[in-house]
Parts: C-alpha cells; structure tokens; sequence
C-alpha cells in the first residue's frame, strides 16, 4: 500500500470548462500533465466532459467512456446513442439537483465527478491511490443559491470516490497566488484574479518569502460568472435573433404572443440543446413555427437542435471572442442546412453587451479589497490568470483601480493548478 510519505504530490484544477493536473517532484520542480487530442496533437488542459455510451462485446452490452476531446468525438459520432456529461462543477453547491439518469439508473453527482477523474488520471497515467492532491475551489460556487460547503463536500467525495486517499482543498484565487509568490523576492500585498468558465474569483494576500509564515489570506470574494457568460452575450445578441427569438406567433388567430424565451435561455450552455432533443419540444417548436411571424428562422432552432450542432456553434463564439481581445473586430462564421452566419462583430458592440457582467465583476473585486480591510493603493501586486483575464475590458478593470504597472497576466490555464501543487496543504484542509 502507498503510505502519504511516499504519494506523489500533485495539484488537480478540477473546472467547469477544462480541468489541469501539475505534478510536484521531489525537487520541487513541477510537470504540467500534457493530453493527446484526437488528431495527434497535445494540450496542458483536458476538457471537464465525460462522455458515456453503450456498446456491444459479443453478446453482452458494456458501458464505454471517455473524457475532454475524446468524449467530445464520441458524441459527434453518435449523439443520439451517447450521454455526455459537462458543467458538473456547476452543480456541486446546488441541492436541488442529487443525480441523473444514464440509460435507466441512478447516477448521483459525485459518482459522475469521480468517474471522469477516474478516466482524467489514466489519461494522465497515475493512479489516485498513488498521490496526494490538492484540489482548488472557488471561493462563491456557482448559482443563485448556491450552498459553499455542501459543494465542498460533494468536491471532496466525487474525489474519494475516485480512489483518492489523500484529498486537500485550497481556494483557487489563493493557489494561483501562491504560484504568482515565487518570484517575490520582497514582502508585497497581491490581489489575485482568477477568472474561470463559470466562476470569477479574487483573493487579496499577503506574501512575505521571508517568513515561516509566508502566506496570509486578508479577504476574498467570488462572483458567479465568467468567461461562459461572455460567451452567451454573442449568442444572444447575434445568434439567437437568427433562431427566431424576436418572432411572434397565435394561437387560433388570437393576439401575437412571443415565442417561449426558455428556448433561447437554453442556448447559455450549448450542451443544454442536447435536452431539447426529445420529441415534445421538436414538436412544440414545430406547432409554434406554423403560426410565427418568422417560420423560417424556428427551422434554423430545429435544425439546430435535431442535428446537435451547438458545439460548433460555441466554438464559433469562443474563436470570435479570443480574437476581439486582440482585434477591434472579428467576424462570427457559422452555417448549417438553410442558415449562414457571417456578422462582424466589433469589440465596441462586444463590451457593451458584458457591460452588466463586467460591473459585476467590479463589484466583487472592490468587495475582496474592502474585505481586507485595505484600500486600492494598498494592493502592490496584481496577478491574473485564466482565459477571460485577456479581454480587455476585463483588463481595464484591474489598471484603472490598481494602475497598469501593477497588473501582470500569467498561465491563462495552468497557474491555479502549479500553485495547488506548490502550496503545503494539511490533508485535512
């Protein structure tokens, strides 16, 4: 049996859009996991997806699965025979939902986490029992009323279950500090930016290399949003009107009525279209197309739909937003049978349409600083990390409190993930 002394130490970044695993060596080096792609090609990030499916050996049906890209080409292959599985963090905090149903069982929550980790480390070629993990968390899950400790403990359990046996927890902002801590070389207060798929958190410490004591937390604040939200304003304000969103339609000749906004709320994740495949919905969107005002465009959502195009279409939107952080204006390219997409978005039309969310996460960064008893020339050090940390508007909310010179970017994917593998945690933390 492998005793704790003997584990190999590694940090787990388990996120709701890509998960990373660093290992620690004994040197104190760290090793960010690479994961092969389909087409050859490797990545440091696996996507937070697991794919599950039936399939036939000899007489008998076995249960098959996969994660990150090759869920994602399974389900291509056969949609309507595969069950994938996405956003699973998102649910951690949220009692409401206990489990699922996969080809006619049961399945709770921490036996979906845990059998994608499973999966994720023999991708990884380690095996749970063999290694200490600290695992990060936000510091708000997300949800409107969402419950922190009950989607620790579900973290925690999905982790056990797995096979791990050695299971510490550290707040994501904070790892991701404590990566940001090894190139102090004096004592400085560090306001810490960690923006992920779902949730954006922020953690002011301090650091002093110095002392025994080299780490203290001051304050903290999450917000439930990030890079996904952005995602969803393209779609909403480019892509849904195509679908038929403004339409009207009657019933038996009557007053116009708009066409159900649930539809279109829908298209925030783009594995919830998966769950409008079944024929009740088809059927209402048909029933209403026969009257709307746009027959038309209700086609282009049922195509949508029935063909399970919603992974191309967000990774349309995903490619549009990357290049606005780098462009004034991208062109959005997406086509099915009867429809093409080719809209120029400039970024202007792009931080109007976050605006709300990007005053939210103002909001929550002012709420960390105050935590801390602190006021914003206090903070000598700004450290942000994660995709959305590049879209300038994000960007402009940090100098224009902090001022340019104090804010620096890093490890868009890795930084939290080196910084849970760096960081000494208690096994009960």
């Amino acid at each position: 049996m492998t005793t704790h002394a003997s584990q190999t130490r590694v940090g787990i970044d388990f996120g709701t859009t890509n998960s990373v695993i660093v290992v620690r060596h004994p040197d104190g080096a760290t090793q960010t996991i690479r994961f092969q792609l389909p087409s050859g090609d490797t990545t440091d990030t696996c996507r937070t997806l697991l794919g599950i499916w039936l399939d036939h050996e000899g007489s008998r049906r076995i249960t098959r699965r996969a994660v990150g890209a090759n869920a994602i080409e399974a389900y291509l292959d056969d949609p309507a025979e595969t069950r994938l599985v996405m956003s699973m963090k998102s649910y951690l905090a949220q009692s409401s939902f206990r489990e699922t149903q996969i080809f006619g069982h049961r399945v709770p929550l921490e036996t979906l986490i845990a059998t994608f980790l499973r999966e994720f480390m023999t991708q990884a070629s380690l095996n749970p029992a063999d290694c200490a993990v600290t695992v990060g968390r936000p510091v708000q899950f997300v949800g409107d009323s969402a419950d922190d400790t009950l989607g620790e403990q579900r973290l925690r359990a999905g982790f056990t279950e797995a096979g791990f046996t050695n299971v510490s927890v550290m707040l994501e902002p904070e790892a991701a500090g404590w990566r940001f801590a090894q190139r102090l070389d004096r004592p400085a207060t560090v306001l810490v930016g960690d923006f992920g798929g779902g949730t954006s958190d922020f953690s002011v410490m301090r650091f002093d290399p110095d002392s025994r004591d080299a780490t203290q937390a001051l304050g903290y604040a999450g917000v439930g949003l990030a890079g996904d939200q952005f995602d969803f304003r393209i779609v909403d304000h480019v892509i849904s009107p195509q679908l038929g969103r403004d339409s009207t339609f009657s019933i038996m000749g009557g007053t116009p009525l708009p066409v159900p906004k649930e539809w279109y709320s829908a298209l925030a994740k783009w594995h919830r279209l998966s769950l409008m495949r079944t024929p009740r919905v088809l059927n209402e969107i048909t029933e209403v197309a026969r009257t709307a005002s746009e027959p038309d465009k209700l086609a282009n959502l049922i195509e949508l739909i029935r063909e399970q195009n919603g992974q191309s279409l967000y990774t349309a939107v995903s490619e549009t937003k990357r290049a606005l952080s780098s462009s004034e204006q991208a062109t959005l390219r997406f086509s099915q049978r009867g429809m093409t997409i080719e809209q120029v978005v400039t970024r202007e039309e792009f931080e109007q349409w976050i605006a709300p969310d990007i005053d939210q996460l103002g909001r929550g960064i002012d709420l960390a600083v105050e935590r801390a008893g602190l006021k914003p020339g206090q903070i000598d050090r700004v450290f942000l990390t994660g995709g959305t940390s590049f879209v300038p508007a994000v960007r402009q909310l940090f100098t224009s409190r902090f001022g340019s010179g104090r804010v620096e970017l890093g490890g868009e994917f890795v930084s939290v993930a080196e910084g849970l593998a760096l960081a000494e945690v208690p096994a009960d933390a």
